[in-house]
């Protein structure tokens, strides 16, 4: 049965959700549904110039990232006016804002199938306060959900043990990608010159952290560790775009590290750096479970990462990455330094990550495991 299937995120970069949700979008539309994406005043105009085919994009502007209650009010109305325009059979949210606000709005539509995705736990690693607030709301649009598709078994156990949605209706779907563009990948021809080395120099031991420029990321606190215990001549790309850009350019130069940390803003190469990288890291607080850890591996390239919910199904500690505590970056970037100083302990776990089973995250399933998932019986929560 074809459907009208709408997708809604908060916004539309160049990141993780997003390349999930498109390619989700891109296998619905090419199995014959229609597929309307909304998304708020935030986007890159690259999804406008490479559009999807068979994907109409939609901006609802009053659709900010930020706390705006205005705003918010405002978004909710459109969103509604939207809903009853399209007529949907599915809405599918994604994201925190959209997910609340996409959720609340479907009162407009009746009759659809509401379904929002985990991505990220949005209450975990944040203050009492926050927690608080997410839950409530996540608690509250779970009275108009169906069904919860989650990226990692964990990340969608945290909203069951929360108490936000019943065990029968989460499903982990995970983020499916292209893993031979990362298995078949070579490092970029300029890595000389990406490196700042000089003609003949040979190649040091580089790190890449492949990761958007927000907070949560936790680029800033992690650069100040990495700096003081950075030793030898080995490398740090930071590659990625966002609104942290600045601070962090000032903050490299600050710390005397231009040498050795490299930013590299927006790369449409990621695997190119993987397959240079020695080692892949990632700091951050709070994710689902990321693709750059997937992709890193399918490229061969050993991870290092902090300690979130759903890394243990994916980063064997000591075979393929190793794990360490959210909330230890000064040990973090001690043991980032150790390991690039440890050909040894880089090359066994390279031949972990080499022989690491990804068939999960093979692209060909996201699209057709999502689109069955609506089409399962389930019955929402009673207040």
């Amino acid at each position: 049965m074809d459907m009208h299937i709408v997708h809604l995120v908060t916004r539309l970069l160049r990141a993780g959700s997003e390349e999930n949700t498109l390619e989700t979008c891109r296998w619905q539309a090419q199995a014959g549904h229609r597929v309307t994406l909304l998304h708020g005043a935030d986007f890159d105009t690259w999804w406008y110039d490479n559009p999807v085919p068979g994907v109409e994009l939609v901006r609802v502007p009053p659709l900010v990232h930020r706390l705006d209650p205005r705003s918010d009010w405002r978004a909710l109305a459109a969103l509604r006016r939207l809903y009853r325009a399209l007529r949907p059979d599915v809405i599918h949210t994604h994201q925190s804002k959209a997910g609340i606000l996409g959720r609340r709005a479907s009162d407009a539509v009746p009759a659809a199938r509401v379904v929002h995705g985990i991505h990220i736990v949005p209450f975990h690693g944040v203050d009492a306060v926050r927690r608080a607030l997410y839950l409530a709301a996540e608690r509250r649009a779970a009275l108009r959900t169906d069904l919860f598709i989650a990226v990692s078994e964990a990340v969608g156990q945290a909203y069951v043990e929360a108490g936000i949605a019943r065990p029968d209706q989460v499903h982990c779907v995970r983020s499916g990608m292209d893993l031979h563009r990362f298995r078949a990948a070579v490092p970029p021809s300029d890595w000389r010159a990406l490196l700042r080395l000089r003609p003949g120099d040979a190649k040091p031991p580089v790190a890449v952290m492949l990761a958007s420029f927000e907070p949560r990321k936790r680029h800033l606190p992690f650069l100040r560790s990495f700096a003081r215990a950075a030793r030898g001549d080995a490398r740090l790309l930071l590659a990625g775009q966002g609104p942290g850009e600045a601070a962090l350019r000032a903050e490299i130069r600050a710390l005397g590290m231009q040498d050795r940390v490299i930013l590299c803003g927006y790369r449409p190469d990621p695997e190119a750096l993987l397959a240079l990288a020695d080692l892949s890291v990632l700091a951050s607080v709070r994710e689902g479970l990321p693709r750059v850890v997937v992709q890193s591996l399918a490229a061969r390239t050993p991870v290092l990462v902090s300690d979130l919910p759903g890394i243990s199904e994916v980063v064997r500690d000591g075979v393929n990455g190793r794990i360490r505590p959210s909330g230890d970056l000064d040990g973090l970037a001690a043991r980032l330094v150790d390991l690039l100083a440890d050909r040894r302990a880089l090359d066994e776990l390279r031949r972990g990550a080499a022989t690491t089973d990804l068939s999960d995250w093979q692209l060909e399933e996201l699209g057709r495991r999502t689109t069955e998932l609506y089409q399962m019986p389930t019955e929402r929560r009673v207040a």
